[in-house]
């Protein structure tokens, strides 16, 4: 098994944070997730700087986004991330509060690979997170060039 992180959870809603947190748990994934409470942070947890400049090697198979955030939001993440050859094959699912159009068009244009809208719904919630986190991390297969990035 990969020792390294499969999951990077970016969300700054700490409710949000502890129903992932449980999700993965009952998966046995939680200990290969990360959380990160905005963009800023997910940057610096790729690029390895900052508070992650000791953290293990490789990249997440998947990167699961919140867009409305403090200081770097999602959009902002996206826009800094699809570009960079390191990181622009990771997959990114959007999981937020927002079913605006406009957020959907624009987070699909700045290649995001799923876009999933937060249920109120507490049952529905946690069934949507439990089938993206299985789907991303267990049967999704990655371009063989992101998982050579994977490795280091």
């Amino acid at each position: 098994m990969n020792t390294c992180t499969e999951i990077l959870l970016v969300e700054d809603d700490p409710g949000d944070v502890r129903l992932a947190l449980e999700v993965l748990r009952e998966l046995h994934m939680a200990e290969r997730c990360v959380v990160v409470n905005d963009g800023e942070e997910a940057i610096d947890f790729l690029h390895a700087r900052g508070a992650y400049s000791q953290r293990a090697p490789g990249m997440p198979r998947v990167i699961v986004l919140d867009l409305k955030m403090p200081r770097v939001d999602g959009f902002e993440f996206l826009e800094q991330i699809k570009v960079d050859p390191r990181f622009k094959l990771i997959p990114v699912v959007v999981l937020t509060s927002s079913r605006e159009e406009r957020d959907v068009q624009r987070a699909y244009g700045l290649g995001v690979n799923s876009y999933a809208v937060k249920s109120i719904n507490f049952a529905e919630y946690r069934e949507r997170l439990r089938t993206l986190v299985k789907y991303w991390a267990d049967v999704n297969e990655q371009p063989v060039a992101a998982a050579s990035l994977e490795n280091g």
